[in-house]
């Protein structure tokens, strides 16, 4: 009867857990970018980083930037970068409007959450 209980409160507390680390995925939130969400970049940029609340995997995570929808550049982001932060260089970009989207895997390796930050590059 003491181990029906055991296994029962066992079980419990595993599907608890389960649910908990499912929930605290999709709460990755992003806390700083550059560029910010909206911002005009004038001049040379070549710099683009997304920083999260807590670690990404960043061999399975990914950065590009887009324009009227269409891939620009794939950026690699560097492993050698805090493990929260996604960051990646790219060529200075010509003048318009774009976005920097951002794909990144939680740690535990089964959530992929995505998103993008648009920008705009002046002369």
């Amino acid at each position: 009867m003491m181990s029906r209980r055991v296994v029962v409160i066992g079980f419990s507390l595993l599907g608890a857990l389960v649910a908990a680390s499912g929930a605290s995925a999709q709460d990755v939130r992003v806390t700083e970018s550059a560029p910010k969400a909206s911002a005009v970049i004038e001049g040379r940029s070549s710099e683009f980083f997304v920083r999260f609340d807590r670690p990404v995997d960043h061999i399975h995570s990914q950065l590009a930037i887009t324009r009227n929808g269409q891939l620009v550049e794939k950026l690699v982001p560097r492993l050698e970068s805090a493990p929260e932060v996604l960051y990646a260089r790219a060529p200075t970009l010509p003048a318009g409007d774009y976005d920097l989207n951002w794909r990144v895997k939680t740690m535990t390796g089964t959530d992929v959450i995505q998103g993008n930050i648009p920008f705009t590059v002046k002369p």
